[in-house]
């Protein structure tokens, strides 16, 4: 579970992002980062049971990003994340983005999966493949249990133009047009501090397994 500790300190953290703020508070830092790794170990733990094609690997500790900024190149100076980011749970071994993600955020935290912005050859790979199987992708997106969970698959950012290759009138389309091919499911903050956090969470994540099984084929 996330304690209330952590999600007060990401608050506290919102309203006071600055370096002296932050080193003041270093030690509610280190421990919500622990509470965080604690977390992910048991997210990775549950989620093993569901996809056999986990990283044998993953290490929890480098799963938790940097709450640091690159600040180098943006706008925004100020220097830390208002959140935890849980990522590198890869799926399979083709791709560094193909996997899992939990984002803790007050009031913002959700669980996704899949591939999100997949690069070139990869996307062209991933589309091949709907272009040919887009029946097993659509049975895997349509399911009425898959909708209720992370909503409609389609209405991720795409293409403004027809991909090259691709006929405009092609019955798939929408699907063939997509960036990025992800579900995402909102948790609320009352979800994340209750004792079966991690295994609710990966339950949810387990329904995007069939997603991942379709695109690691896709890139094999």
């Amino acid at each position: 579970m996330i304690k209330l500790n952590t999600l007060e300190f990401l608050k506290l953290l919102a309203q006071n992002n600055n370096r002296e703020w932050f080193q003041d508070n270093k030690k509610q830092y280190q421990d919500a980062r622990e509470n965080v790794v604690g977390f992910t170990e048991k997210l990775v733990e549950e989620l093993r049971k569901a996809d056999p094609g986990l990283s044998a690997d993953i290490d929890p500790q480098k799963c938790v990003m940097r709450i640091y900024r690159d600040i180098r190149f943006s706008k925004d100076k100020t220097p830390y994340k208002n959140n935890f980011g849980i990522g590198k749970i890869l799926s399979g071994t083709k791709a560094e983005g193909l996997g899992y993600y939990v984002h803790i955020q007050p009031g913002e935290s959700f669980a996704g999966g899949g591939y999100w912005m997949p690069d070139g050859p990869h996307l062209k790979q991933i589309r091949q493949e709907i272009d040919y199987n887009a029946d097993e992708l659509k049975k895997i997106i349509d399911a009425p249990h898959f909708k209720t969970l992370f909503g409609e698959f389609r209405n991720q950012e795409q293409l403004k133009n027809i991909p090259r290759d691709y006929d405009p009138a092609n019955e798939n389309i929408s699907l063939l047009k997509l960036k990025s091919f992800a579900a995402m499911h909102p948790i609320k903050d009352e979800e994340l501090l209750i004792p079966d956090a991690a295994k609710n969470i990966a339950a949810v994540l387990a329904n995007i397994y069939p997603l991942t099984a379709f695109l690691n084929n896709a890139i094999a």
